[in-house]
């Protein structure tokens, strides 16, 4: 007796559903571009391949920001996993920041404009790991500040000069009023700005990320202390008429002057550069 079974070949697809998945595909490209297909998955790692085959479908540009995936029911069948596996992936996505998972009757899955905050909790992240030191972040910080002032200097447009001195002045009404939070906020904004004006979004990226954990410390001294930088508004002032003039050498040495104050500040209160600081949650009232 042959104990020995033949392999077994694979079951061909009913007709039936072949013209389900046809009639939906066309209903969908009916007036419009055809929605991106998805290969099944055949892995044990169904979760992580799900992800990848999405995002691969960003790289090629097939899917763009703002565009729908196809229902759950038809996306699960092209990939050949079950719904459950595929609401998993989904929800990683969405916490990834690349999907937007909508509820209701025009809901579904949507990719997401890009969201730059997702490089800020990797960076916390890493901090909380260990990876990455205090000291590294505010030495690439100050190095970092160097290539965004260059850039701006030559990249800065009329708007983003009008823009930078609006910021200027409302640092200088909340000072008047003795409003030190706000003020901190209006240093946050600045650097953003300032970043934003080098024409460059992955320096702004970091530039962001790095300043998003800097300004926890900062905020650490002013609620701890009451202390604050008190040239503040005429160290931007002067900063600003070097990166009007375009002179780099000026503006990047008032702003390492201007970096290295503040450093001797945080420094002589140990608490506020400690790491819990940069991983804390912000209290109420220290607005993000």
């Amino acid at each position: 007796m042959n104990t020995k079974s033949s392999p077994r070949k694979p079951s061909r697809p009913r007709s039936a559903s072949v013209d389900r998945r046809d009639r939906v595909v066309d209903h969908r490209v009916a007036g419009g571009a055809p929605p991106p297909k998805f290969r099944p998955i055949h892995t044990r790692r169904a979760f992580e391949e799900i992800c990848e085959r999405i995002r691969e479908q960003l790289a090629l540009g097939i899917l763009k920001p703002g565009d729908k995936l196809p229902p759950e029911r038809d996306l699960a069948q092209q990939l050949g996993v079950s719904r459950n596996v595929l609401r998993e992936a989904l929800r990683s996505l969405e916490m990834a920041g690349v999907l937007r998972l909508q509820k209701g009757v025009k809901g579904g899955a949507f990719i997401r404009e890009g969201d730059t905050s997702r490089m800020n909790v990797v960076m916390r992240d890493m901090l909380s790991l260990g990876t990455i030191s205090v000291r590294e972040l505010s030495e690439a910080r100050i190095n970092v500040l160097d290539l965004v002032v260059r850039l701006a200097c030559t990249n800065a447009s009329q708007a983003d000069f009008e823009v930078l001195e609006a910021n200027i002045e409302s640092t200088e009404l909340a000072t008047r009023e003795g409003r030190l939070l706000d003020r901190v906020e209006c240093s946050r904004e600045f650097y953003k700005l300032l970043a934003a004006s080098t024409g460059n979004k992955v320096i702004a990226m970091i530039m962001d990320s790095v300043t998003e954990i800097h300004m926890r410390f900062v905020y650490a001294k002013v609620v701890s202390s009451g202390v604050a930088m008190p040239r503040l508004a005429q160290n931007r002032r002067q900063f600003m008429a070097a990166l009007r003039a375009r002179d780099v050498a000026a503006a990047t040495r008032s702003m390492r002057s201007h970096l290295a104050s503040v450093q001797r500040m945080l420094e002589q209160d140990p608490g506020a550069m400690s790491l819990h600081v940069a991983l804390a949650e912000v209290q109420p009232g220290m607005r993000r």
